[in-house]
């Protein structure tokens, strides 16, 4: 007889694998979903999705893909300690193709003419490229030129990186400077809190088949919490543990008994002390909540507050979706209409490709650098934007904002090409793949 029956499961509730159908959609993940699915009508640069061991990424690229229509083709590279070489062949094999015993110049072309076919046929492409904290330097620089090729209107390739918390290091080192300036969306998955933990855990049961609303004691969530810090792999592990232990020991829930024989087995100490998040931890609740603020927002419907919120830097998502900082229940504004993005020199709105659009006044804008007291408008409500980087806001000599909507020009700085690598033979052909695709090739195509 196993633990299923025992507890009258029909399936593993706490398994290891990704399985999408698990997927617990705390407000982190839906988000970092939300950011993924904006690659499809967003192909002007990367989303970047980072997150510890264990927080859940895998298992949200699975549904992510498991969602998307048949207009995309997609490619997954989850094996990523490759040289640039081998990565061209792990990514063009993802898409159906043999590349071996090819030159590299033979690979960009190969890649290039199928990326140009697709655009042809209406197909959308995504790259997705997970475990991405073990990609060199070079094969990064690789994924940045190949993000570069467009036709005359838009990108072509959409790309999105995940991995763990190394992948944020590595972007910020200075040889990377270009590549990062092409990332347009990221997100950090962090551990669910206590509330989530046990929301996740019901979630899981819930999903197994389980009738009994107490399979797990009212106890135990604090103390699973404790000795996991919401980190999902690490629930999973703890709470199958703890269902072996009651089930050894006859007893038809999980109580803190069994979490504190599951800890001896696994020989856990408290995850607060093994990651050194107590103090910290002590630090923030001590901290002012309202000190760090430098971004006000209050909503308007038919002239009247609805809502009035303050925001530390940061990204800001307004929409109709519940998941959203700041959530409009409106048919006229759409699941992600804008983002506000927010940092010690002000914030800019822009509209994540909304079907009725972002608009200052009468003027309809993509992207904009707000000032303080500046009224914008997404459907029939409106948003008043108050600058709190200063107790009265801005002073009154600041420029006039600034109209973002154009294409940044940028001056390279010297040696911003320059690789600690050794250069192959073959990087002359790099270029090549960067830049507008040429009309007689997609007339051919």
């Amino acid at each position: 007889m196993s633990y299923l029956s025992h507890f009258n499961l029909e399936d593993q509730p706490f398994r290891l694998t990704p399985d999408p159908d698990y997927l617990y959609w705390s407000k982190q993940h839906a988000r970092a979903k939300a950011y993924m699915e904006s690659t499809i009508w967003l192909a002007d640069g990367f989303v970047v999705i980072t997150g510890e061991i264990g927080s859940g990424k895998t298992t949200l690229l699975q549904s992510f893909l498991a969602e998307l229509d048949n207009d995309v083709v997609y490619a997954v590279v989850s094996q990523t300690q490759l040289t640039a070489t081998q990565f061209l062949q792990a990514v063009l094999t993802e898409f159906g193709f043999k590349p071996f015993k090819m030159r590299k110049v033979e690979l960009l072309d190969m890649l290039n003419m199928f990326l140009i076919e697709q655009y042809s046929n209406g197909k959308k492409v995504v790259l997705i490229v997970d475990e991405a904290q073990n990609l060199s330097r070079k094969v990064l620089e690789e994924i940045r030129l190949m993000s570069g090729i467009e036709t005359h209107k838009e990108k072509v390739l959409r790309i999105i990186l995940a991995g763990q918390p190394e992948l944020r290091d590595k972007l910020e080192t200075p040889g990377l400077k270009q590549l990062v300036q092409r990332v347009r969306l990221r997100f950090h998955l962090g551990p669910l809190d206590r509330r989530e933990t046990r929301e996740y855990i019901e979630h899981r049961l819930e999903v197994a088949g389980c009738d009994k609303k107490d399979l797990v004691v009212e106890q135990c969530f604090e103390v699973i919490h404790r000795y996991t810090g919401g980190v999902p792999r690490l629930i999973n592990t703890l709470c199958d543990s703890a269902l072996l232990c009651a089930f050894a020991d006859g007893r038809d829930s999980v109580t803190p008994a069994d979490i504190g024989s599951a800890v001896a087995e696994l020989d856990w100490q408290e995850h607060e002390n093994s990651t050194g998040v107590h103090e910290k931890m002590r630090e923030i609740e001590q901290r002012d909540p309202e000190s760090s603020h430098i971004t006000r927002i209050e909503v308007l419907a038919d002239g009247e507050i609805v809502d009035d919120l303050s925001f530390e830097p940061g990204r800001i998502i307004v929409g109709r979706s519940p998941d959203n900082e700041i959530f409009i229940r409106s048919k006229f504004v759409s699941r992600h209409h804008a983002q506000l993005v927010s940092n010690d020199d002000g914030c800019v709105i822009e509209d994540l490709n909304s079907t009725n659009g972002v608009f200052l006044g009468e003027r309809q804008v993509k992207k904009y650098r707000l000032q303080d007291g500046d009224v914008v408008s997404v459907g029939v409500h409106e948003l008043v934007y108050h600058d709190l980087r200063t107790p009265e806001g801005v002073a009154e000599d600041e420029p006039e904002p600034e109209d973002l909507d154009a294409e940044d020009s940028r001056i390279e700085e010297p040696g911003e090409h320059e690789f600690d690598e050794e250069q192959s033979d073959e990087d002359e052909f790099e270029e090549s793949i960067e830049g507008e695709i040429p009309i007689d090739k997609q007339e051919t195509a």
